[in-house]
């Protein structure tokens, strides 16, 4: 590896604060919205997860494995969604 070369990491750690937004906008919505809206909140969630993937993929200096990152950024992003999706039905009163 030469001193010009990046060094890239096997997990983004770029991820981390997207998992961070996506599982408290989770909880919030579990805790907040009412029986049948939780499901209608989930996708917006994830929405607000693809829009801060890409804000900080793209505001990074380092565009080599932007689409490795990406990638572990929202698959984060959708297994937390679908874990919090699985707690909805025992929630409903």
């Amino acid at each position: 590896m030469s001193i010009d070369q990046p060094v890239i990491r096997r997990f983004p750690l770029s991820a981390i604060p997207v998992w961070a937004v996506v599982a408290v906008g989770a909880l919030l919505v579990l805790l907040l919205a009412s029986g049948g809206q939780r499901l209608v909140w989930m996708p917006i969630v994830l929405i607000v997860g693809v829009l801060g993937t890409f804000v900080i993929q793209l505001g990074l200096d380092q565009k080599v494995g932007l689409v490795n990152r990406v990638i572990v950024s929202l698959s984060g992003s959708v297994v937390i969604l679908g874990l919090a999706t699985t707690v909805v039905p025992l929630l409903a009163p």
